[in-house]
């Protein structure tokens, strides 16, 4: 899933890209609105986070370009335009969300996800499962999250993909190159320790005892894997 960040505050781009990339989601940046407008065409992104303050065109005109031949795909206005009138012209003119400068990351990404529950559901919906079981977690990639019992659990699309690789492989070892191949990317390089660190923060979201994981395993030295109960 792609996201196409627009804000002329190299800064921000890079901070948003890092916690869009940390969830699992391609990005392209654009620095202007002409520069947006031309990516977006490039690229079709799946959707558009989209500051309005800007040198060349404001995020609004962009915007109302798009929606003259996108009305579907989800735009998010980030901005320092915190008047109550700047967020009604927002919505107004077709955008899905509008977050306030400086934002706190928890809520952008809460935000992000929503949208991404709606993405996720118009590509292909027959293709993703509707849920699948890792031990006694119900996994819902639609909806990113995963049911233990009645406490719900938020996952990231980068969560969903390493869940289903191991499932899909239960009782096989997935070596490490695949996993960050199938979960980051070929053409991403993470650091070394960044398959480990991902892999330790979901365990303690989604195993019962994270020191003796039954749903994500580690194979010392090769990678990690599922083993289906009988």
């Amino acid at each position: 899933m792609q996201v196409l960040i627009v804000d002329n505050n190299d800064q921000i781009r890079r901070y948003l890209n890092e916690l869009l990339s940390r969830e699992g989601f391609e990005t392209v940046q654009a620095e202007n609105g002409a520069d947006c407008l031309e990516k977006y065409k490039a690229k079709k992104p799946d959707f558009i986070c989209l500051d309005i303050v800007m040198p060349d065109m404001s995020g609004y005109d962009v915007c109302k370009e798009i929606r003259k031949t996108d009305a579907t795909t989800p735009i998010i206005f980030i901005s320092t335009k915190s008047e109550p009138l700047d967020k009604v012209m927002g919505l107004e003119m077709g955008a899905d969300d509008y977050i306030i400068k400086p934002f706190d990351n928890y809520e952008v990404i809460a935000r992000i996800r929503a949208v991404a529950r709606r993405c996720y559901m118009k590509q292909a919906p027959e293709k993703v499962a509707d849920c699948f079981n890792m031990a006694d977690l119900e996994i819902y990639p639609k909806k990113l999250i995963a049911m233990r019992g009645e406490t719900t659990i938020e996952l990231s699309l980068r969560d969903i993909k390493l869940l289903k690789l191991l499932f899909d492989k239960a009782g096989e070892i997935v070596d490490r190159d695949t996993i960050l191949d199938e979960c980051w990317g070929a053409h991403i390089m993470p650091e070394s320790r960044t398959l480990d660190w991902h892999v330790s923060q979901l365990r303690k979201r989604i195993e019962k005892d994270p020191k003796a994981p039954e749903i994500i395993k580690t194979v010392h030295g090769v990678g990690y894997k599922y083993e289906a109960k009988s």
